[in-house]
């Protein structure tokens, strides 16, 4: 292989190509993951075009606005393949669009424009739904400057913008936006945009779910480190399990080059000749690559999509000190200036200094090592370099470690963060890492491992430059047992959190969790694209995909203390409403299946929602343009926007994915919205997309709803009652007051509360009211409460019930196989012993006389039946078998063994009762804390049911109060109109007069302030030529004192 590669080099390295080979090769890598990748070499004439192609190329994959194209821009990357039985469809949508539609015709291209493509579209998949919001704007068929600017500013603003920094649109403004859109000149001229332009704005860039610059980097990079989010990566070199598998070089490209700043170095003492120190996964039979290929790798991608900082963090189990050596000299020759040796001047290794900000270690290389602070001895040098050779890292079975490998290579930051499982021996020995030789120790700053104690300590400490890691389980732990301080320690010091060891597939935890507590250094399987690591990808996707994301304001001042828990709104952020509508699809799958979307909430544990909505199956296997127009999901209030995300993803029928999109939603744009679905990998699908409806407010609770509305538009509210009004004025008039009367000038809410409280009195001696609980009772729905059989017919129940029948039944039979074994073995005792008795008896009739006893003897001390050890002669023996073979002796001995039997068999029985009435106690106790749960959990259920039903009682009582209040104001209104203008006019004289006042006293205070000027300064003109006299006085007599004390 080494000899075809310099043949090819020498093959390729022609004359007329100038610079080196290496420097004029271009490798474009492509893959749908970052694991199965495809490259494609090409080889430029000179180093410089190899160089542009280079930058160019990656600057338009990387081009975040390229992945978020708009609607027109995907249909023209797209051409849509259809069934052939389809050609009827096709042939009348090319005929409606004057376009040759025959078998053998052809269409020329200056014929197929975009907008003729568009037209085509529109005939083929015809949108009823998109005709129906036209015809909410207007019924001529076309809408009016005016009427689409009130759909922009209603329907399409934001309504949580500032509306002075960020004002509503004009129709100035509107009419410019619908020249971009509407090619019928007639119809532009008249103001009117028809159903084709107004699906094209729709589509354009003007409607992206997401703000453009959203996707810049918008964020301020100058606080410090701690107060960021670091996309992070776990175990980076694998390219499949834990376990098993190939270790990749390209994997460290990859993964910086998708923006993630810290990723993982499993590094073990090299087993060849050269010694050169590699890359693996310890004790497990994962493949081996050389550390100093993925340094290079490192070098090379490291700040290619983000100038940001990159921390290496390194696993070191490499004992032998000439390898460390040789991992030190590799990382600062191959990144050079780019690795930080020294702290910084500003931010020096002591305690209370903060971190550095990611825009002062701009284009740094951190890295993250066991930092040994002492020189190291002959001691330490000893024990690294006397290591048997046969101790190397070779990768043993995996069956030879039952413990989580993971967990106890893992920086030892946690004793016990390997859930328990331990291994023994040489493996737990060498699985720990190295002593830092002082090569690598000097390559340590600002991420200084250090074990976990506790917050307490931590926080007394306050070495900020000091970190810890954290199994999934260790810090889930913490989290719930002292939320509150978790988020506090994260605001000074970083915390990284890796997978458990158990997740030999490479599966990921969700980054949600430990988000919430402001953990910074979320540690992820890259090679597993799984609903977790599609989050982090979304995450990290905004701010420029610089790796870095601000965490909240109050995950990170000193003065704010936060529970992730909180079910409370956060002091200093408003909460939000956000509503999702999901209308209709758009080539979703090129499959004749039905499919369906699903709807769900990702952020704190109070506003999480999985599967919030999931629409029904598109009809006739509809998946080209499908229409569901269901109810919105409503979520009433979301506590903390800046870290809750929605999710909207489709599937087919049988629950095969499809694609899906992650939106923040804090920046999630309300109106009708394309939202362009994504695969796994968080790549851009193209075509298939989802229409949605999104609405997106301030939390407002039900309480307040009115007031809050009334405020934030008081004209529309004092139209809106005048309006009712006028409505029920028809209803309320007597015969003969239609001429007398007359037109009511509208009037301010003020005017109805002051009538109102003015005329009560009046309008009930008029026209009495109707009962109030008569009408509370007409409205009333009745709720009725859980009982205990329905709670004892739910499935959580019964099944529990069926649980314990089995564990009882299982103890019976093992209850009953131990007294069936006691019997069958006293049977066999009892008859033992009746044999015995009667063997005895016979041999004492056949040998009676005194000349066999010694024959009798020797026999008898040889069976199994009688073994006498001391011999004690004739006269025992004798006395034995007599004994023996006496019937009431015997009798008495079987009855003796009947009633040990029975003793023994009323305590096994005993036992037995004893332990199935524990058992029984213990299934009442789960059975009754099964049944308190669900009566919770019903009542729970019935409370927020009970709470929506008050909420819906209230509104019908608040109606039909309404109604009647109403018609006493109108009664009110028509006699008391003239009192408002008088008031006005009053208060507008009396504030012209007060402001003549003002203007009047401001000239006579003028000529009294100049006269006091000419006075004052009029004195001080007299009084300087004596000033200045004395002041000179002065001088001379300090100057001849000076001389006098200089003489003296």
């Amino acid at each position: 292989t080494q000899k075809l590669s310099q043949m090819l080099r020498e093959l390729l390295d022609v004359g007329n190509l100038v610079g080196r080979l290496e420097n004029r090769m271009l490798t474009v890598v492509t893959a749908s993951d970052l694991v199965n990748v495809n490259q494609l070499n090409f080889i430029a004439t000179q180093e410089d075009e190899a160089k542009v192609w280079c930058e160019e190329l990656f600057s338009l994959s990387s081009n975040l606005l390229s992945h978020n194209l708009n609607r027109d821009h995907s249909l023209l990357k797209a051409i849509v393949r259809l069934f052939s039985s389809d050609r009827k469809r096709v042939e009348n949508a090319l005929e409606s669009c004057r376009l040759p539609y025959g078998r053998g015709d052809s269409i020329k291209l200056d014929d197929f424009t975009f907008e003729a493509y568009r037209s085509f579209l529109d005939s083929l998949c015809p949108r009823s739904e998109l005709s129906n919001i036209f015809k909410l704007g207007g019924d001529d068929g076309a809408l009016s400057v005016d009427q689409m600017t009130e759909f922009i500013n209603n329907k399409q603003r934001d309504p949580r913008l500032n509306e002075i920094l960020y004002p509503p649109l004009r129709p100035a403004q509107t009419h410019a936006l619908m020249e971009r859109y509407q090619h019928d000149q007639a119809q532009l001229k008249q103001g009117l945009i028809s159903l084709q332009a107004f699906s094209a704005y729709l589509s354009s860039d003007e409607n992206g779910v997401i703000p453009p610059d959203k996707l810049d980097q918008s964020e301020d990079m100058n606080f410090p480190l701690s107060h960021y989010f670091i996309n992070s990566s776990h175990n980076t070199y694998l390219t499949a399990g834990q376990l098993a598998g190939s270790s990749s070089v390209e994997m460290y490209r990859q993964v910086l080059l998708a923006g993630c700043r810290c990723v993982e170095l499993d590094v073990w003492k090299g087993r060849t000749a050269e010694e050169e120190p590699v890359i693996t996964h310890g004790f497990t039979m994962t493949s081996e690559i050389s550390f100093k290929e993925v340094i290079e790798a490192i070098a090379e991608c490291a700040f290619k999509t983000s100038p940001f900082p990159v921390i290496l963090s390194f696993e070191n189990h490499v004992d032998s000190l000439k390898q460390q050596a040789k991992m030190a000299e590799y990382c600062r020759s191959i990144f050079g200036e780019a690795l930080l040796i020294d702290p910084l001047d500003k931010y020096p290794l002591e305690s209370g200094v903060p971190l550095p900000s990611p825009q002062e270690l701009m284009g740094k290389i951190l890295i993250k090592n066991k930092k040994s602070h002492k020189p190291a001895n002959n001691t330490d040098t000893k024990r690294l370099t006397d290591q048997p050779a046969n101790q190397s890292n070779e990768p043993v079975s995996p069956s030879n470690n039952t413990g989580e490998m993971e967990a106890e290579s893992e920086e030892d930051d946690d004793d016990d963060d390997d859930d328990g499982k331990k291994v023994s021996g040489d493996i737990t020995q060498s699985s720990r890492e190295a002593v830092a030789t002082e090569e690598m120790s000097t390559l340590v700053n600002y991420v200084q491992p250090t074990k976990f104690n506790s917050f307490e300590a931590s926080k007394k400490a306050a070495r900020c430059y000091h970190m810890s890691s954290f199994v999934e389980t260790k810090a889930l732990e913490h989290l719930t047992k002292s939320p509150v301080e978790f988020v506090e320690y994260n605001k000074y010091q970083l915390s990284r959190i890796y997978p458990k060891g158990t997740r030999v597939d490479s599966s990921n935890f969700m980054p949600q969790l430990f988000w919430n507590a402001g953990c910074q250094l979320v540690a992820l399987n890259y090679q597993t694209m799984d609903l977790s690591m599609q989050l982090n990808l979304f995450m990290f996707e905004y701010n420029g995909r610089s790796g870095y994301r601000l965490k909240p304001e109050f995950m990170r001042r000193p003065d704010k203390h936060f529970d992730p828990f909180t079910e409370n709104t956060v002091d200093g952020i408003v909460a939000n409403t956000l509503s999702v509508k999901v209308i209709s699809g758009q080539f979703l799958t090129e499959r004749r299946v039905g499919v369906y979307v699903e709807v769900e909430m990702f952020g704190l544990p109070v506003d999480t929602r999985r599967k919030a909505l999931k629409t029904k199956t598109s009809q006739n296997n509809n998946a080209i343009n499908p229409v569901w127009d269901e109810e919105p999901i409503i979520f009433k209030k979301v506590i903390l926007p800046t870290l809750a995300s929605l999710r909207i993803a489709a599937f087919e029928e049988g629950g095969k994915f499809i694609g899906h999109r992650i939106i923040p939603a804090s920046a999630v744009r309300p109106g009708y919205r394309y939202i362009g679905l994504r695969n796994e990998k968080n790549q851009p699908l193209i075509l298939p997309a989802v229409f949605v409806y999104i609405e997106v407010k301030d939390y407002v609770p039900d309480t307040f709803a009115d007031v809050i509305e009334a405020l934030s538009n008081p004209i529309r509210y004092v139209n809106l009652l005048e309006q009712r009004s006028k409505q029920l004025a028809a209803l309320t008039l007597e015969d003969g007051e239609e001429d007398a009367q007359t037109e009511v000038s509208p009037v301010s809410g003020v005017f109805f509360i002051f009538c109102l409280e003015n005329h009560l009195a009046l309008i009930h001696a008029a026209k009495p009211a109707a009962k109030t609980e008569d009408l509370v009772l007409s409205i009333l729905i009745d709720v009725p409460a859980c009982t205990m059989e329905s709670l004892q017919q739910s499935k959580v129940y019964q099944k529990e019930q069926r649980r314990q029948f089995k564990e009882m039944k299982e103890l019976v039979r093992r209850h009953h196989k131990k007294t069936s074994e006691f019997l069958r073995e006293f049977n066999n005792k009892y008859k033992k012993t009746s044999r015995q008795c009667s063997k005895s008896r016979c041999t004492h009739i056949m040998w009676d006389s005194l000349n066999c006893s010694l024959l009798l003897f020797r026999i008898l001390c040889q069976t199994e039946i009688c073994k006498v050890s001391d011999h004690r002669g004739y006269a025992s023996v004798c006395l034995f078998i007599r004994g023996s073979c006496s019937d009431s002796e015997k009798d008495d001995r079987l009855q003796q063994l009947k009633d040990e039997q029975q003793q023994q068999l009323l305590a096994l029985r005993q036992e037995q009762y004893y332990s199935q009435k524990y058992l029984q106690r213990e299934h009442i106790k789960t059975l009754t804390e099964r049944l308190t749960s669900l009566a919770e959990e019903t009542h729970n259920t019935q409370m927020k049911k009970l709470k929506d039903i008050c909420d819906k009682e209230k509104k019908e009582l608040k109606r039909q109060m309404d109604r009647r209040r109403t018609e006493k104001i109108n009664q009110a209104k028509t006699k008391e109109k003239h009192l408002l203008e008088e008031t006005q006019a009053k208060r507008h004289d009396q504030l012209v007069e007060q402001h003549k006042e003002l203007l009047q006293e401001i000239q006579d205070q003028k000529p009294k302030l100049q006269g006091a000027v000419e006075a004052e300064f009029q004195e001080k003109f007299q009084r300087l030529p004596g000033e200045i006299r004395d002041f000179l006085q002065d001088r001379k007599t300090e100057v001849r004192g000076h001389k006098w004390n200089k003489t003296k």
